[in-house]
C-alpha cells in the first residue's frame, strides 16, 4: 500500500508559478512510476505529467509541455510538479498518482494509488 499526500496548491495570477509536492509513504517509492493528473470542474480527470521508475523517463501532456516539469526525489520519497507560465485553463484539482508499471503512465486506469488532490486556481 502507498499513501500519497499532495501540497502546494493555491491561487496564482496568470503567468505565475507554483510547485506542487507529493509525499509518498508505505512501500518502496523508487519502485513506482509517479504521475500528476488534474480534473477541472465538469471535466474528466486528465493526464499532466509522469516519471517512470525504471529509467526516470518523463512524459507530458501537450498542453503543459515547455511549462511544467516533473521531478522525483527517491531519497525523500517525494515527487514534484513545477508549473510555470500558468494559464487560467490550468485551474483544476491536481492529483498525484503511483503505478507499479512503467507502461501507459499517461492513463488514469494504469494508476494504482491516488492522493486526495490539491486545488490550483489561476486567475486572469
Amino acid at each position: 500500500q502507498v499513501q500519497l499526500v499532495e501540497s502546494g496548491g493555491g491561487l496564482v495570477q496568470a503567468g505565475g508559478s507554483l510547485r506542487l509536492s507529493c509525499a509518498a509513504s508505505g512501500r518502496t517509492f523508487s519502485g513506482y512510476s509517479m504521475g500528476w493528473f488534474r480534473q477541472a470542474p465538469g471535466k474528466e480527470r486528465e493526464f499532466v505529467a509522469a516519471a517512470t521508475w525504471r529509467r526516470g523517463n518523463t512524459y507530458y501532456a501537450d498542453s503543459v509541455k515547455g511549462r511544467f516539469a516533473i521531478s522525483r526525489d527517491n531519497i525523500r520519497n517525494t515527487v514534484y510538479l513545477q508549473m510555470n507560465s500558468l494559464k487560467p485553463e490550468d485551474t483544476a484539482v491536481y492529483y498525484c498518482a503511483a503505478s507499479n508499471s512503467n507502461y501507459n503512465v499517461d492513463s488514469v486506469d494504469a494508476m494504482d494509488y491516488w492522493g486526495k488532490g490539491t486545488l490550483v486556481t489561476v486567475s486572469s
